[in-house]
């Protein structure tokens, strides 16, 4: 390493080059203007006491402007020990480096000064046992008590924190890795998976097909596998392995289904793995090995519209990337839109059409705590600050309505062709809502102005809300539920008089999201007695209903202690500890329940849940 005097005049030479440039990506440092990253090579070790991974990433680069001399990735909480380059003589050389201040959202920018444009970089280093992507498990937070367990969650901008790269969905490349880990442990992750390895040597890593980095997943433990179809397999704890695989037997189904509507599969497997409860989200598509919430696990195939979905990132996401998170519906929103047509072919009309209505009446719900501003698919800004991107959770039904809309306009014999193209055309692609529009106009609109006007789409794209000519879905069933719903509230319906036994999950779900905030705590607790809610094995079902029992002010103290210290997912939590923290009576069982759980949260999970907090 040369002089950290002369790196720093180097380096702030380079800065000041820069800093006169606009990034595509906000959340990003990466200057992948210059250079982009093309394959990634991690060798890691998992040390379980220090709660830490430690080795190196090799980077191979494209360098697109033939004068830069300054590579920039992104870290967080990285401990940087050096950094080489290679060089034309096949040697392994010093580089220079410096890590910015730390920026409370973005972490540091790694910026590393080169005499020339190596086509490979290696940067070693060592995580924090704070790493915001990982959790560390203790054995006792694991279902055999045994061995300890490690999972990553990198999306959208937590990649960072395991490794050094250009964190942003703009670029794409292809990894391999080797990892180590302790004995009597395996380790999967987002790429090729041995089913046979023992991880002798390091368990061996390979992902042919181009990613962006949030996409890049990791999971050690006391792992199991069975295969559930002809290419995909289920992994979890071994406690979790039966009811795993039996909850997932229609996967092949459903890669079926997906792939008579959108193109062949092109990530020739899809192996999923069950984590432990307190992973922070339902599912996460990451590619080869979708990692999934055992909150979704209900035993009799109820919730498997998650893994349809995650099933469907594999063209709506994975395939076609946004190319920054300003974009996010292109994945989310056309992910949920396909899910409803994966569930269709599977399950039929009736089911899909509940799912749909039910999907379609939360949004509109959710409406009234999103700002205006923030209800757009996508806003108009320039792509320069995250601030303004659009709700997260909203964009996901509000760009499945524009699609269905345009499904409904246009008929299937028209859009499912039409989506397929937008599939195909940009595969391993990161695109824009720009790209989109773009697309739509020259392969759909020109030839049928008549699906959607200008003026409708801007509504659709950055208007707030549901435009109102959106059409809303309609169940029959739900419709009679409605009825009967209704008598119930006003008493003129008993409760052993409704036909709950005969309702599937859906019926439920939409039953206790409208009774929320209306029942009284003697309707709750009539429905505990009658159907058992409060210890439901469906988690769907028992989030909503403790939801509508605290608001109703109905104790379900000892369920709910119980399901907050066993369930992690974020979407059930956070709404839960908000609505108990708004409860006088509550508040202080609430902190308590809260100081004993915290620690067997995800750090995305406690931040949130610590927002809530400060805000009493």
């Amino acid at each position: 390493m040369i002089k950290k005097t002369i790196a720093a005049i180097v380096l702030t030479a380079c800065m000041s080059l820069t800093a006169h440039v606009a990034h595509a990506d906000p959340l990003s440092y990466a200057r992948y203007d210059q250079v982009r990253t093309t394959d990634l090579y991690l060798d890691l070790k998992a040390d379980f006491s220090h709660k830490i991974l430690s080795g190196y990433a090799e980077l191979t680069l494209n360098w697109i402007d033939k004068s830069a001399r300054t590579l920039v990735l992104d870290t967080n909480e990285l401990n940087i020990a050096k950094v080489q380059v290679l060089a034309a003589n096949g040697r392994w050389t010093a580089a220079s480096f410096m890590l910015d201040k730390p920026d409370a959202e973005k972490g540091r920018a790694l910026r590393i000064a080169l005499p020339f444009q190596p086509q490979k970089v290696r940067v070693y280093y060592r995580t924090a046992p704070s790493a915001a992507a990982l959790q560390w498990l203790t054995p006792e937070q694991t279902l055999s008590g045994k061995r300890p367990f490690m999972f990553s969650q990198s999306e959208e901008i937590n990649a960072r924190s395991w490794a050094p790269v250009q964190d942003t969905p703009a670029v794409r490349f292809t990894y391999s890795a080797r990892i180590e880990a302790p004995a009597g442990m395996r380790v999967v992750m987002s790429a090729e998976n041995d089913q046979k390895a023992t991880g002798a040597g390091g368990w061996k890593f390979k992902m042919t097909q181009p990613i962006p980095s949030y996409l890049l997943a990791i999971a050690i433990g006391e792992i199991d596998v069975r295969n559930v179809g002809p290419r995909s397999a289920v992994y979890a704890e071994p406690q979790r392995i039966e009811a795993a695989a039996a909850e997932m037997a229609d996967t092949e189904k459903m890669i079926a289904a997906a792939e008579g509507l959108y193109g062949p599969y092109r990530w020739d497997r899809y192996d999923m793995i069950v984590l432990p409860p307190s992973f922070p989200i339902g599912g996460m598509e990451n590619p080869r090995m979708t990692f999934v919430t055992p909150t979704m696990i209900a035993g009799d195939k109820s919730l498997v519209d998650l893994i349809a979905h995650e099933l469907a990132h594999s063209w709506s996401g994975n395939l076609v990337t946004n190319a920054s998170w300003k974009h996010f519906w292109l994945n989310e929103g056309f992910t949920t839109y396909v899910t409803t047509r994966i569930v269709e072919k599977l399950y039929g009309e009736e089911v899909a059409e509940m799912n749909l209505q039910v999907e379609q009446e939360e949004a509109l719900a959710s409406l009234a705590k999103i700002p205006a501003a923030k209800q757009a698919l996508v806003t108009r800004d320039p792509d320069t600050n995250a601030a303004t991107y659009t709700d997260s959770n909203l964009v996901y039904p509000k760009g499945a309505w524009l699609l269905r809309t345009l499904e409904q306009r246009a008929g299937r014999d028209v859009f499912d062709p039409f989506l397929r193209g937008w599939f195909d055309q940009h595969a391993f692609q990161s695109a824009t809502t720009d790209e989109f529009v773009a697309y739509l106009k020259k392969n759909l609109l020109d030839a049928h102005p008549e699906i959607m006007s200008q003026s409708e789409l801007d509504e659709w794209l950055y208007g707030p809300g549901i435009p109102a000519s959106a059409k809303r879905a309609a169940s029959p069933r739900l419709a009679a539920l409605d009825t009967q719903r209704a008598a119930w509230l006003k008493g003129e319906l008993p409760t052993a008089e409704l036909p709950a036994k005969n309702w599937i999950a859906l019926e439920w779900m939409h039953f206790l999201n409208d009774i929320d905030g209306k029942a009284t705590a003697a309707q709750l607790q009539e429905l505990d007695q009658a159907y058992g809610l409060g210890k439901t094995g469906n988690n769907e079902i028992a989030y909503r209903f403790f939801l509508a029992s605290v608001h109703a002010g109905y104790n379900v103290r000892e369920p709910l202690n119980k399901f907050l210290m066993s369930v992690g997912r974020q979407k059930f939590v956070v709404p839960l500890y908000t609505a108990l923290l708004k409860n006088p009576v509550e508040k202080d069982w609430a902190k308590g329940v809260y100081a004993k759980a915290r620690s067997h949260y995800h750090p995305v999970t406690q931040a949130s849940v610590d927002k809530a907090f400060k805000k009493q």
